[in-house]
């Protein structure tokens, strides 16, 4: 399976593979003892970089991955020289044809779990492709493998779960993630993927339950350990509950308080203090400083549709016109250049919020309802792009559009129930009666 002949090498690789593809600390150190036991294991290299690649350190990963290059040309397989290349390909920032590679590579050896991730998750290949299609993709992927994988495989319950999830089959995506959670508690991934299922089923309470029971054996400088908090803050104010979210916020999500990568960290930020403020609740004094503060310091070259709009919404919201407009201008060149695979969504979601933002909410209206079908090409998940149909929403509201609103709501609701939709619909059902709508 692996080019050493050090058995300790061997089991330590193994035991760095488990830990990396459920997220757990100690990878690192895992793989860095398989690479102390036979310096020239190549694949050993590649996970490490792999690893520095998910943990935002991207100097390390290229060292590594190079390394891995140079000891596979020597005496690798065509499996191990195919696995190298299509990790250096996602590490050098070739994401199309990684993805490519990736299939290609898992259509051959479907069981190279590793290779086979990558297109997988809300920040896989597949999800930043720009594709308008990836969470079909995904199951599609899932589906076409799934014969290598017994019943019982953790990995791929996570995984084949977490597509059906995201592409609508709640049912089914709850079944298998909580079944890999079952059989691999200290799984970031299940407990991730397990949190997403419940809240797109509209299961508030037993997803509260479980990231309140789980979370507290996920160490705290665990790369999700702030996005997983997000998720129970979300619920929080989903519930009108502004006490909890806060607090959950400050503890476990804030710039200062999460340990996880920039693009976790600026996107949780941004988006839970975007939705409080559209939901028509008081965001403390400090905490969108705080946001714009921490991301000042990354991305900030336009490209990475999650987070330029993300980048958007903290600019948007403190006041910084120029940073978004000139975003936006960056997008529309790489839209007119065809360097932008997600294409023009991504500038008029950014437009759209400097317009919520503003009070201009029939423009932010005019902007988004022709482009809030094709929000998921900027990937990410589900309930992280739904961020963008909360502000139509509210946008929809606050400046009249009573039937379109209501029509909106209608349809969240016949997706899942909710307390803040079912809220939001009863106020405008009064103010349909009234003829009226306060901004609340």
């Amino acid at each position: 399976m692996t080019s050493t002949d050090s058995d300790l090498a061997a089991e330590r690789y193994r035991t760095g593979i488990d830990l990396l593809l459920s997220l757990w600390p100690g990878a690192g150190e895992a793989l860095d003892e398989a690479i102390a036991g036979d310096p020239d294991f190549a694949l050993a290299h590649a996970a490490r970089a792999r690893l520095h690649a998910i943990s935002a350190q991207p100097t390390q990963a290229r060292e590594k991955i190079a390394t891995a290059q140079a000891l596979v040309a020597h005496r690798g397989t065509e499996r191990e020289r195919s696995h190298v290349e299509v990790l250096a390909l996602a590490i050098e920032g070739q994401a199309p044809k990684a993805l490519a590679g990736a299939l290609a590579h898992s259509d051959r050896w479907p069981r190279d779990v590793v290779i086979l991730s990558m297109p997988l998750g809300a920040f896989g290949l597949y999800a930043f492709s720009g594709m308008a299609d990836h969470d079909q993709a995904r199951v599609d992927l899932c589906e076409r493998h799934a014969r290598h994988f017994g019943a019982d495989d953790w990995w791929f319950l996570t995984y084949r779960g977490w597509a059906h999830g995201e592409n609508g089959d709640v049912g089914l995506g709850r079944t298998l993630t909580q079944r890999a959670l079952g059989l691999r508690r200290h799984n970031v991934n299940a407990a991730h993927a397990v949190a997403h299922v419940l809240y797109e089923s509209g299961a508030n309470d037993e997803a509260q339950d479980v990231i309140a029971g789980w979370l507290p054996e996920y160490p705290k400088d665990g790369v999700l350990h702030g996005h997983i908090a997000w998720h129970g803050a979300l619920i929080a104010l989903e519930r009108g509950d502004t006490r909890r979210a806060i607090a959950i916020y400050n503890e476990h999500v804030a710039p200062s308080a999460s340990q996880g990568t920039p693009i976790n960290i600026i996107s949780d930020t941004s988006s839970f203090l975007w939705r409080m403020q559209a939901y028509g609740h008081n965001v403390p004094e400090g905490m969108w400083n705080d946001a714009a503060h921490y991301a000042s310091g990354y991305f900030r070259d336009a490209g990475f549709p999650f987070v330029d709009f993300h980048m958007a919404l903290v600019g948007a919201a403190t006041g910084d016109t120029q940073a978004v407009e000139q975003r936006v201008n960056a997008l529309n060149k790489l839209v007119d250049e065809g360097r932008l695979p997600a294409g023009s969504v991504v500038p008029e979601i950014c437009r759209a919020s400097l317009a919520f933002a503003g009070g201009q909410y029939a423009l932010a209206v005019r902007i988004l309802e022709p482009v809030a079908r094709d929000v998921v090409r900027i990937g990410g998940s589900g309930a992280q792009r739904e961020i963008v149909e909360d502000t139509l929403l509210v946008a929809l509201m606050r400046c009249g559009e009573l039937k379109k609103a209501h029509a909106l709501l209608d349809r969240r609701l016949h997706r899942r129930p909710s307390p803040r939709d079912t809220r939001w619909l009863n106020e405008l059902l009064a103010a349909e009666t009234a003829g009226g709508l306060s901004n609340g």
